[in-house]
């Protein structure tokens, strides 16, 4: 079986390996160009290919014809997607004679689209997963083939459940791919009715409203903790950004204002709800921020 595969990040990467252990020929990967603007804090599918000696090219729109007489020239049996983060036409799919599927990271039919990572643990959820389905014209809507879930545990981070999702995405592949290659692979319903859809996030949707209950703040920081952009607050102009942070059961009858504050020798982030977090790493353009520091910031 030959498949093309379309890839990057760690799920990328983990996965065109299971396909090569599994012995499924690649004659071509298509990964992205990194973004200059974005922090690189993942495997590089362009490097996994090389160790693994596969062809590999860099085209962000799939819809290029190039790539057209590219993915036809190799005559695919089946066209894998691992966290490309473009969508490929269908006419592009239609090429696979067996098949094109595409691996996502939540338990479908919920958080399709973007970044679902993020937006689960932003929502609170207790849980999440890898969904192996077909891919169709709408996002993340076709047959679920498989799928596992893994826990969102209370104070996980993104990048946290990020990795959890990684290894649950390389199990459900391999358990998968006999069932595949084999044409055996049973398929259910993926009820989008049931399910949910977000967009992608930007860096700036990162921004605290400090008016909200605490556990919606502590959300948004462990969603958008290092490696991703972090949630941010500023304070006469100046950017801080809280890498990390804890929540601090009950509430406080101390008389501070929404927003951060020096409480003793801590920096807390002071919430609607009169809920507290702990600010255990707060940073002003990568550096530490301490209290003295923001005492100068606060004005005080």
């Amino acid at each position: 079986m030959r498949a093309v595969v379309f890839a990057y990040s760690n799920i990328g990467d983990r996965c065109l390996r299971v396909l090569h252990a599994a012995g499924v020929q690649v004659p071509l990967v298509v990964t992205h160009h990194d973004n200059p603007a974005e922090t690189i804090w993942f495997e590089r599918v362009a490097d996994t290919a090389a160790e693994l000696g596969l062809p590999v090219v860099h085209i962000d729109d799939p819809a290029d014809p190039q790539l057209e007489r590219m993915v036809r020239g190799v005559d695919p049996d089946l066209i894998f997607s691992f966290y490309y983060r473009a969508m490929i036409p269908m006419a592009l799919l239609a090429l696979a004679t067996t098949g094109a599927y595409n691996m996502h990271g939540s338990l479908l039919p919920l958080y399709r689209g973007r970044a679902p990572i993020n937006w689960a643990v932003l929502h609170g959820a207790t849980q999440t997963g890898a969904t192996l389905h077909e891919m169709v014209a709408k996002p993340d809507a076709g047959a679920i083939i498989d799928q596992s879930a893994v826990p969102i545990l209370p104070d996980d981070t993104a990048g946290q459940v990020f990795d959890k999702v990684t290894v649950a995405a390389e199990q459900v592949l391999w358990r998968a791919l006999p069932a595949l290659l084999t044409g055996r692979a049973q398929r259910r319903a993926n009820d989008i009715a049931n399910g949910s859809y977000f967009g992608g996030r930007r860096p700036q949707d990162g921004c605290i409203d400090w008016s909200l209950p605490a556990h919606q703040v502590y959300n948004l920081v462990r969603a958008v903790a290092p490696p991703f952009p972090g949630a941010f607050t500023e304070i006469n102009g100046v950017r801080l950004v809280i890498a990390k942070a804890r929540l601090r059961r009950g509430v406080t009858e101390q008389p501070l204002r929404p927003g951060l504050q020096v409480d003793g020798d801590r920096i807390v982030g002071m919430c609607g709800d009169g809920g507290v977090l702990d600010i255990h790493d707060l940073r002003r353009n990568g550096a530490t921020v301490d209290t003295a520091t923001l005492f100068q910031l606060l004005g005080r």
